[in-house]
């Protein structure tokens, strides 16, 4: 039952979290890291015992499988399984879980338990995201993370908290309903060309569909995965949703819920729709390739720290929508590694401005400046990961986004070229972030700590992390690498006309 347990932990530890919180903030604390730090455990365990077994996204060898009857006259079943796609995915949410519970240790000060049991919560519907192979469930655990983040948001965010909650509720509520649509209308067409009504992935796969029917159904479910990416022009509730939240809800926010977009995208989008998909391929690299440039220019028109991270997600996120649909091996390996680099070198610069702005209570660069003769260590985290994020070689970003662009540029070298344009962008935002907040003149007499040990240890964990995508892709790669076999040959029979 381990994938039962990994979706348990973290809710019984938000729980026993919240009930404890009156007696003990601190056993609080504790409880949750314990049940994330539990959850990387056992995905570690299937990372030493089983990775690199044979698996097919699609029903094939899963590397761990449950499945329980639940509604039986509706087809739904409690169905979760792994392979090494979700394996990835959740070794990084465990990561990243562990990480944001580390860095609201002293920010969070009021309703501690309540904060820890919506941040488990959370972690508990992204976790269930990756491992939901019963669409209904699916669509449960996708719910699950809504109401939990719109707390977190509202109750320990920032100045304008109540509306970009709001916005941020409305935006991702509607694409889930538009995807909710996409769900039963497979549902209806699954059992009238069956008999069988079922909610179940491994049955819904090769349905057979008008081509018509193919289309509007993976644009409902494309809808709700691009929401949540965000793809350009579905973007707008994400920078202040991320600038209004608090720190660890930023780190899950970026690292994890964007991902479930990209997953979905990958899991269910082109499995179920391999035609559609690949017709509409182009129409969504040229999308990709818009946000590429659309977020880096945003970026580097921020003052507000903050605001100017949010806005590089839509870039970095239009290098994954470009590789998910360039659907060669090379780009579908990028687009994944793309996402777990991104989760680490995003997620650890909301912590750095978390960092600073406890410290000297602004993120405005235009007050900023000459900050690394005060704070050097702080100074050099945000050059290493504002260097990751531009695509340093040598970081996982690197290799990623050099991945996307050689299946990119297999597919259609015009894509590729525009999309290169984003790497020297990129260049241009993360110099702009060090120089005008490290470096230049210091415009107050700073007097504030560096880095704790606390914070240098989760600057080190994330560093090791990136370092190690970087010099040792190998890894992930081979973890993945059958997983995404399936998408590859899925897309291969439908370019042969063989699949809706």
């Amino acid at each position: 039952m381990i994938l039962v347990l990994m979706i348990a932990l973290p809710v019984a530890g938000g729980i026993v979290g919240w009930l404890v919180s009156r007696r003990s903030v601190l056993a609080t604390r504790w409880i949750a890291l314990a049940a994330m730090v539990t959850v990387f455990v056992l995905a570690l365990s299937l990372w030493r015992e089983r990775a690199g077994e044979t698996t097919v996204a699609g029903g094939g060898a899963w590397l761990v499988q449950v499945q329980r009857p639940w509604i039986q006259p509706l087809g739904i079943s409690f169905h979760l399984a792994i392979d090494g796609l979700s394996l990835v995915m959740v070794s990084l949410s465990a990561l990243l879980g562990a990480v944001a519970v580390a860095v609201s240790w002293t920010t969070v000060k009021e309703r501690v338990g309540f904060f820890h049991l919506n941040l488990m919560l959370v972690l508990a519907g992204v976790i269930g995201v990756f491992l939901a192979l019963d669409l209904f469930l699916f669509y449960f655990f996708w719910e699950l993370m809504l109401v939990p983040m719109y707390f977190l948001i509202d109750l320990w965010g920032h100045e304008k908290r109540h509306a970009a909650a709001i916005k941020f509720f409305l935006f991702t509520q509607l694409g889930g309903l538009v995807m909710l649509l996409g769900i039963l209308g497979l549902y209806f067409v699954h059992g009238q060309a069956t008999g069988r009504y079922s909610f179940d992935y491994a049955e819904l796969l090769g349905t057979s569909m008008s081509a018509g029917a193919a289309r509007w159904l993976m644009l409902a479910f494309f809808a709700g995965f691009a929401v949540k990416l965000p793809a350009v022009g579905l973007h707008p509730w994400l920078a202040d949703a991320h600038t209004e939240a608090p720190t660890g809800a930023s780190v899950i926010l970026a690292g994890l819920l964007l991902k479930t977009g990209a997953y979905g995208m990958l899991r269910f989008v082109v499995p179920l729709f391999p035609g559609a998909s690949r017709e509409f391929a182009p129409a969504f690299m040229v999308l990709g390739v818009i946000g590429i440039l659309y977020g880096a220019v945003l970026a580097f028109a921020q003052t507000d720290l903050k605001r100017l991270v949010a806005y590089t997600s839509v870039s970095h996120l239009g290098f994954v929508l470009v590789g998910v649909f360039a659907l060669n091996p090379a780009a579908l390996e990028g687009a994944v590694m793309q996402m777990v680099a991104h989760g680490l070198s995003t997620g650890a610069l909301f912590v750095l401005v978390g960092a600073l702005e406890t410290r000297i209570h602004t993120r405005d660069l235009g007050q900023m400046g000459g900050l690394w003769a005060v704070v050097p260590r702080m100074g050099a985290a945000a050059m290493f990961f504002a260097m990751a994020s531009l695509g340093l070689p040598g970081t996982g970003n690197f290799v990623g986004e050099f991945l996307v662009l050689i299946g990119a540029y297999r597919v259609n070298a015009g894509v590729a070229a525009v999309a290169t344009a984003g790497l020297v962008a990129a260049t241009v935002y993360a110099l702009w972030l060090v120089q005008s907040g490290f470096h230049g003149p210091m415009r107050r007499e700073w007097k504030i700590p560096d880095l704790g040990v606390r914070e240098i240890a989760v600057m080190g964990v994330m560093t090791v992390g990136l370092l190690w995508l970087g010099f040792f892709p190998q890894t992930l790669l081979d973890a993945m690498g059958a997983a995404l076999k399936g998408l590859e040959q899925a897309a291969a029979v439908a370019a042969a006309g063989g699949l809706p």
